[in-house]
């Protein structure tokens, strides 16, 4: 089992999300900005390198929002989604095709992962 870690990246009641590089495995659909988990590393500390890895900003991690495994083809994960905050930096596109913010109603207009169906599922439901 793969330790993915995610961010729920907040701004009032819009959401950040991030399209995969058409490159890559599920490639254009859209998830939350995160990554796997290192060896030797704690979940927050994977989220807050990934964070600076992938959108160049340093966010604050606010606790777990939710957490979900899902089998792929390729591999299961285990991903924990936490709240989190930016503390300094503009989000920029280094890893991803594109960025969004969102709110809850639009999340129907994008294909996400289906890792994160779980997830947007409790966003709608108006969860925060």
């Amino acid at each position: 089992m793969t330790e993915v870690v995610a961010a729920l990246i907040w701004d009032g009641n819009r959401f950040l999300i991030c399209q995969r590089p058409a490159h890559k495995a599920r490639g254009l659909l859209w998830e939350f900005v995160g990554g796997k988990v290192e060896p030797g590393e704690t979940k927050e500390e994977a989220l807050i390198r990934e964070c600076r890895e992938e959108l160049a900003v340093t966010v604050s991690v606010q606790g777990i929002f939710m957490e979900v495994t899902h089998p792929y083809p390729d591999l299961t994960v285990h991903l924990t989604l936490y709240n989190a905050k930016i503390e300094s930096g503009v989000p920029q596109l280094l890893e991803h095709q594109d960025l969004r913010w969102i709110t809850a109603e639009q999340i129907g207009q994008y294909d996400f992962c289906p890792a994160d169906e779980t997830i947007l599922k409790a966003l709608a439901g108006g969860k925060k």
